[in-house]
């Protein structure tokens, strides 16, 4: 399955497609400062170096506004991007937009644009991570 093409906002205010980083892992979360969407992000910035090692491109999107994720990052020393899906384009494209208008926890890691993998129903927000460096 090709992963959709579409431009985000960066909380580094930068405009990112990650269908079009060579290899990513996207991991999308609810919502920012919340208990497990926090230890999910900071367990992927634990592993990001672990990542890069083996040329992968993380990022984390949800559909918080672009400060909002920026106070995030700031707060929690993210190494990688963040990015808004504000308006639920790229999680309803997906299908994995809430009717609460937050995206389902799920990580899908890409190659050329192409989904490999898909990681959701894991029992802890956390798991996305190690399970993602994992299958990598």
């Amino acid at each position: 399955m090709e992963f959709p093409d579409v431009e985000l906002e960066a909380h580094t205010g930068e405009k990112i497609s990650p269908a079009r980083v060579p290899r990513a892992v996207v991991y999308f979360f609810p919502k920012a400062f919340t208990q497990g969407c926090t230890r999910e992000t900071i367990r992927f910035n634990e592993l990001y170096p672990r990542f890069r090692e083996k040329g992968y491109e993380v990022f984390g999107v949800s559909t918080d506004g672009v400060e909002t994720l920026k106070k995030f990052a700031e707060k929690y020393k993210v190494q990688f991007k963040l990015l808004s899906d504000k308006d639920g384009r790229l999680a309803s494209q997906l299908g994995i937009l809430r009717p609460t208008g937050t995206a389902e926890r799920v990580t899908y890691i890409l190659n050329d644009g192409k989904v490999v993998q898909i990681l959701r129903g894991l029992r802890s927000a956390d798991e996305h991570a190690d399970r993602a460096l994992e299958l990598i």
